[in-house]
């Protein structure tokens, strides 16, 4: 069992950034790569970024390109996204998940564990 924990979340102004926090337990995740999504009211839950198990590894949602970087700390079981230059449309609850697999994934069904999700709200 994983348990996640997202933190980081808040109220920021358009251009503005915030960085995400995820932290795991009950099992090391170093192993398994791990993603963010995101949800906003009356949409489905979106891929953002996600990371293969060392790091060597990203791949990013259009919505996140250029913008956004994930990252992790196996040490700390952690994992982050940096997000720069934030807009209205980012708003949303955003989720960290664990994919019990090496390589990336970027559709929901193919993450395990879930995090309760961190609020992002972009003032214009």
């Amino acid at each position: 069992q994983v348990h996640l924990v997202e933190s980081g979340g808040g109220l920021v102004q358009a251009g503005g950034s915030l960085r995400l926090s995820c932290a795991a337990s009950g099992r090391p995740v170093s192993s398994y790569a791990m993603g963010w999504f995101r949800q906003a009211p009356g949409k489905e839950r979106e891929f953002v970024a996600g990371i293969s198990w060392s790091g060597g590894s990203t791949y990013y949602g259009d919505s996140a390109k250029g913008r956004f970087t994930i990252s992790r700390d196996n040490a700390k079981n952690t994992v982050y996204l940096q997000m720069n230059s934030l807009k209205p449309e980012d708003t949303a609850v955003y989720y960290c998940a664990v994919r019990l697999a090496q390589n990336i994934g970027t559709i929901v069904p193919e993450y395990n564990y879930w995090g309760q999700g961190t609020q992002v709200t972009v003032s214009s």
